[in-house]
């Protein structure tokens, strides 16, 4: 019997008509129409067989016979390897195979694994007695040449595109898996956002221009956002279901107002560990999640449904300590601070173990003693009831000596200047607590990328030794400030300052270390100019080397400055002057006690002050006389006491500020007790100045949750006096209230200008001279405070440009005599604001403040202020 075979090219040419042509017309007719087509189909296959049945040879399966493979020829690959494909196939030119046999079968179903084409044949080109030659004949994919999306946002295409990158290869095959997996990873993106019932199919368009190309157009139908009606607890008894809901930070119900509601399966795994993990920390240390289920609503919303066993509650009893020689077990015990019939709390235990956020934990106990390989680890031994012992076994192990410090990164800023800011030294004993400390001292340098701070401790088990390596990235830190404001007499102001804040002054004349400036010693030099013509013009310049000697931290600062202030025309009768100029000298040290995170600083000032017919109302003594004229000299002492622990100067996330500061003079009328300073003019009076001035200001940082920080101000100021005849100073006094750009504008004039956001310095009662009256002159005042808390989240962190946004409640209020100070009775204020800082430019930004304790009627133009920030914040 003689057959066709489908290794035969008439085979195929049946089998290929069959599945393209007949199959689809078939499966689309009734019972009869299908039993019809098919009849006429076997007839016409006949009939082309009879016609070639003698032309074309076919092999018997009865009589197979041996050949020898004398060639095989590839068609139809124009983007495959010809000898790739015969790789692949297994046949190889010398081989023997049997014909009709199992070799051409295999070789056909090895191309089709690489699922490159649609259609491979292999056909048998000539014999010349024992020997054939084959042709392998391939259909190959189409090829890609793009994709488009259609149905959705041109702003997700970006995203989707990334999405697709590992699926979709330009030039690539085009599979039905590969449409299938690129289709699958659209709709995840798009479930991820909670459209749950996202659809995407893939169509194939035949690219016009490129041969056996196509276009892929995906069809995207992302359908509503689906929402969680409700989450469902069952078998929740001892915890409330409201806690158990805001354990899961990412699974919300839309019952909550301005809050999101979408259901993101990976996350919604993450906040059933969060449940389980709240269990634990309040005792239940075998509570366990049996199993979830989700339904949607005649609406389409989204019902989950979580089933708890809660198990039961366990206590502390009692615990024990293995293994510690250095400390008693008692100390241990009140470090880890657990007591017997504390609740059973696995992370509070790991906590006062190994790592807390306020060093009070074991693990810091001996590593801040050199104990670097110290480890400690709980085991229960006992489970009665309700209650838990522990045993703590623990390894002490050897010290750990510091061997290198390692510092890299410092571009520009010189080693040393880093290195003195270390705690860690080498050959000292570990300490993590010194690790963390020179951390904070590296970033409040303001050179480095707080961000991008690495420390490594690689660790020499055998000597017993560590190596610490620091790696900081140098970012801008010095400020240009060119700028032109509106005020002053209503004329322009411009500016121009510089403050270096990297600066080497031993490199100066060093012309290879102008790149421009030099720079890498850590000191800070600052020149700034303003004026407006005739009216204002102010020059100041100060230098501050924070390192005196190079061996302590010691500081030194010089500085001085002129001021003049100018109205009217010259040589009239209506001219008005106000001069200033001061020089000080100030030295800063750290201390030790308490701790090495205070600072005292003693400066010297002498300063000078010319007025001539000044009759703007600011200076008044108390008994309401106006400074108008006369020479004054003003040679004070201040000395400052802070305790600064900020980790990061520029946003601040953790730590506080404290500042205590007194300045004062010498006490003259003490020393001329027969004068009597009541009867003399206010030019002879004060004519050398006499006061003593106190500050406090405080600030306290905390981050919230992520990357919401909170942040709490206070500030006090109070101007004293030696001798009541003498009564108090009618200059250093205080003015509260405005933006505080004036102290910007107009610094060192006189008096300290605080702003207040949501208050003009008119608003304020105390701050006019007829209180009653609005419109009534302004003057400074002796007394003041003020109040802040604020929310803060950064949009940028970049040290090129850090972003934040803020929300504040102010309060604050001036008093004329301290007698009257009360701090709970403030003018209150709240409002939002922004931060921009650009290093060249220091911080830009302005706030929007809303004073609800303004007097006078109330209408859309003075409901609010705002407040300007230019170059740096203001008091």
């Amino acid at each position: 019997m003689r057959i066709i075979t489908a290794n035969h090219p008439q085979g195929y040419l049946f089998f290929n008509k069959f599945k393209t042509d007949f199959l689809p017309v078939i499966q689309s007719q009734s019972v009869l129409k299908k039993i019809f087509v098919l009849a006429c189909f076997i007839f016409a296959a006949g009939m082309t067989q009879a016609q070639d049945a003698d032309s074309i040879p076919v092999f018997s399966y009865a009589e197979p016979k041996d050949y020898e493979i004398g060639g095989i020829t590839i068609t139809g690959a124009s983007y495959s390897d010809d000898n790739a494909i015969i790789g692949v196939s297994g046949l190889k030119v010398g081989d023997k195979i049997r014909l009709p046999g199992p070799a051409i079968q295999k070789a056909i179903k090895a191309l089709w694994k690489l699922r490159l084409f649609t259609d491979v044949q292999i056909f048998k080109e000539r014999i010349i007695g024992d020997v054939v030659f084959l042709q392998v004949a391939v259909q190959e994919r189409p090829r890609l040449s793009g994709h488009t999306f259609v149905g959705n946002k041109k702003g997700d295409h970006d995203d989707l595109n990334e999405k697709l990158d590992r699926f979709l290869l330009k030039g690539g095959i085009v599979t039905e898996n590969i449409k299938a997996n690129a289709s699958e990873a659209i709709e995840g993106f798009y479930i991820e956002k909670g459209f749950l019932d996202a659809k995407a199919t893939a169509e194939e368009i035949q690219d016009s221009v490129r041969i056996n190309s196509v276009r892929l157009v995906f069809n995207v139908d992302k359908g509503p956002k689906v929402k969680v009606e409700d989450i469902v607890f069952n078998g929740v008894e001892s915890l409330k279901e409201k806690k158990l809901r805001k354990e899961m930070k990412n699974t919300k119900r839309k019952k909550r107002l301005f809050a999101s509601s979408k259901f993101i399966g990976s996350q919604f795994e993450e906040d059933k560990e969060s449940i389980i993990t709240y269990y634990n920390n309040n005792g239940y240390r075998d509570a366990r999640i049996l199993g979830d289920s989700t339904w949607r609503t005649e609406d389409g919303e989204l019902m989950l449904a979580i089933n708890i066993e809660e198990g039961n509650r366990y206590y502390f009893r009692d615990i024990k300590w293995k293994g510690n020689s250095l400390y008693e077990s008692e100390y241990l015990s009140e470090v880890l601070g657990i007591k017997k019939g504390d609740v059973y709390n696995q992370e509070l235990l790991q906590t006062r173990l190994s790592f807390s956020q306020d060093g009070r934990d074991i693990s810091t106990l001996y590593m801040d003693d050199g104990y670097l390989f110290f480890s400690v680890d709980p085991i229960e031994v006992a489970i009665t009831e309700d209650s838990i012992d522990l045993e703590l076994r623990m390894f002490e192990g050897p010290q750990a000596t510091i061997d290198k410090v390692v510092i890299t990164g410092n571009d520009r800023t010189h080693e040393h200047v880093v290195r003195r800011e270390l705690r860690t030294l080498p050959a000292a004993k570990f300490s993590r607590s010194d690790i963390m400390r020179s951390q904070r001292e590296i970033v409040n340098l303001g050179y480095f990328n707080p961000e991008n701070l690495s420390i490594n401790t690689p660790v020499n088990p055998q000597r017993g030794t560590v190596d610490i390596e620091y790696g900081v990235e140098e970012r801008p830190s010095d400020q240009l400030e060119l700028s032109a404001g509106w005020g002053g007499n209503r004329r322009v102001i411009g500016t121009l300052g510089v403050s270096f804040n990297n600066f080497s002054m031993r490199n100066i004349f060093n012309k290879s270390a102008w790149r421009p400036l030099p720079q890498g010693d850590g000191q800070r030099l600052s020149i700034r100019a303003q004026t407006n013509g005739d009216f204002y013009q102010s020059y100041n310049v100060s230098l501050t080397e924070p390192w005196l000697g190079g061996k302590k931290p010691t500081s030194l600062t010089v500085a001085g400055f002129y001021n003049r202030f100018a109205f009217g025309y010259r040589n009239t009768s209506t001219y008005q002057r106000f001069n200033i100029v001061q020089g000080s000298v100030s030295l800063g040290t750290r201390l030790k006690w308490p701790d090495d995170n205070f600072i005292s600083s003693t400066a010297i000032n002498i300063q000078t002050l010319y007025l001539n017919n000044w009759a703007r109302g600011l200076f008044r003594t108390d008994d309401g006389d106006v400074v108008v004229d006369g020479n004054y000299n003003n040679f004070s002492i201040k000395q400052t006491f802070a305790r600064n622990t900020i980790n990061d100067p520029l946003f601040p996330k953790e730590g506080s500020l404290i500042s205590l500061s007194v300045q004062f003079t010498p006490p003259y009328s003490l020393f001329n007790k027969d004068r009597n300073y009541a009867d003399e003019p206010t030019t002879e009076r004060f004519r050398f100045l006499e006061y003593h001035k106190w500050r406090f200001d405080a600030e306290w940082y905390a981050t919230l949750v992520g990357k919401l920080v909170f942040k709490a101000q206070a500030k006090i100021g109070m101007l004293g006096y030696y001798n009541k005849d003498v009564g108090t100073s009618p200059f250093e006094r205080f003015q509260l209230g405005g933006d505080g750009i004036n102290n910007q504008q107009f610094g060192f004039a006189g008096v300290d200008i605080i702003s207040m956001r949501g208050y003009e310095i008119a608003d304020l009662e105390n701050n006019r001279e007829n209180p009653a009256q609005a419109n009534s002159p302004t003057l400074s005042t002796p007394v003041f405070d003020k109040f802040t808390v604020e929310l803060r989240y950064p949009l940028s962190l970049n040290p090129t440009s850090t972003i934040y946004v803020l929300a504040f409640a102010q309060g604050g209020n001036a008093w004329r005599e301290f007698r009257d100070f009360n701090p709970f009775d403030f003018k209150r204020s709240a409002g939002i604001g922004l931060r921009v800082f650009l290093p060249m430019f220091g911080t830009l930004g302005f706030d929007y403040g809303i004073g609800f304790d303004k007097t006078g009627a109330r209408t859309l133009q003075n409901l609010g202020d705002f407040n300007i920030v230019l170059g740096f914040e203001p008091e």
